[in-house]
């Protein structure tokens, strides 16, 4: 029994220290959808497939995060392509009866005018986006029958070329572009 518990100790060791490396960990590998974007064409992870990419939660009608929070992907789509770094940036519409590819397509309007790498996405029902997003971000999404406010959270998140989620990052913390770009230059090697 002694030789088991030397053989088990160092096993243990190990598996911690690997958990401290410096790599970026990966995660849950997202599962292939497939969506309408603002332009009403199809995109998804087949489009996404063997780049990096960024995405969020938002909703057109929103009166408190939203819109901070895609003034801050517009700045992270202009920082990152000033060097050069090659990213996909989605948004998920959390509200997808009332953003429609048309008010989608408004709505990017007030915050860039390069759609090429950014795609907002609709073409799912209530349910489908609340479950999506629980079971594939593990963040909520709820939308109270007595509101037209949308609960739902604010974090982004960064997905590998293989589709899998490698973190995640809080919009307001002064560091996390800092910390997004190491992640990104770390994946991209």
């Amino acid at each position: 029994m002694k030789n088991i518990r030397y053989l088990f100790i160092p096993l243990v060791i190990a598996v911690l220290l690997s958990a401290c490396s410096s790599e970026p960990r990966n995660g849950k590998v997202i599962v292939p959808f497939s969506y309408t974007d603002q332009n009403g064409q199809p995109f998804g992870t087949d489009e996404l497939a063997g780049k990096v990419w960024i995405s969020d939660f938002i909703f057109t009608k929103c009166k408190t995060v939203c819109p901070p929070m895609t003034l801050e992907m517009a700045d992270l789509q202009r920082k990152f392509e000033d060097k050069g770094i090659q990213v996909e940036f989605v948004s998920f519409t959390v509200d997808p009866t009332i953003d429609s590819p048309y008010v989608l397509k408004e709505y990017i309007h007030q915050f860039t005018d390069d759609e090429a790498n950014w795609h907002m996405l609709t073409g799912y029902t209530q349910e489908e986006i609340e479950v999506f997003a629980r079971e594939q971000f593990q963040t909520i999404v709820q939308k109270p029958s007595t509101s037209n406010q949308v609960i739902h959270g604010t974090n982004f998140y960064l997905i590998n070329q293989q589709g899998s989620i490698v973190n995640e990052y809080n919009y307001v913390d002064a560091s996390y572009v800092k910390d997004m770009m190491k992640d990104i230059k770390k994946i991209q090697r």
